[in-house]
C-alpha cells in the first residue's frame, strides 16, 4: 500500500498510481471494496479518459449491488476505449461484473 501512496503523491498525474493504490486497498486486511472505491472515484475526475478507472469503478459499483450504476461506468470505459472488443472480453470475464454478463452480451 505505501508503495501505491507514494505513487499518486510524487505523480497525482500518472493514473497508474490511483490503480494501483486502489487495487491494494481492496485487498488488504483493513480495505475493502468501500476503500478502494473512495480512493478511485476521484481519479475518474482527473483522467475521464483512461478506460481502466471507469472500468473498475464498474466492477465496485456492481460487487455493491449497483448495477445500473455499474453498467453506467462500463459505457464510461467503452466511450474511454478506442478497442470495444477488449474490453467487452474483459468484462465477460471478469467475476465481478457476472451480474451484467447478460446485458454485456448484447453489446
Amino acid at each position: 500500500m505505501e508503495i501505491a501512496e507514494i505513487l499518486v503523491r510524487v505523480a497525482p498525474e500518472r493514473p497508474a498510481g490511483w490503480l494501483h493504490r486502489a487495487y491494494t486497498l481492496r485487498r488488504v486486511k483493513s480495505g475493502g471494496l468501500q476503500l478502494a472505491w473512495a480512493a478511485l472515484r476521484p481519479a475518474f475526475d482527473k483522467f475521464p479518459a483512461e478506460e481502466l478507472i471507469a472500468y473498475n469503478l464498474s466492477c465496485y459499483a456492481a460487487q455493491f449491488g449497483r448495477l445500473q450504476e455499474a453498467w453506467e461506468w462500463l459505457h464510461k470505459a467503452l466511450d474511454a476505449s478506442n478497442d470495444w472488443p477488449k474490453i467487452k472480453q474483459r468484462a465477460l470475464g471478469d467475476l465481478d461484473l457476472q451480474a451484467l454478463w447478460p446485458k454485456i452480451q448484447e453489446l
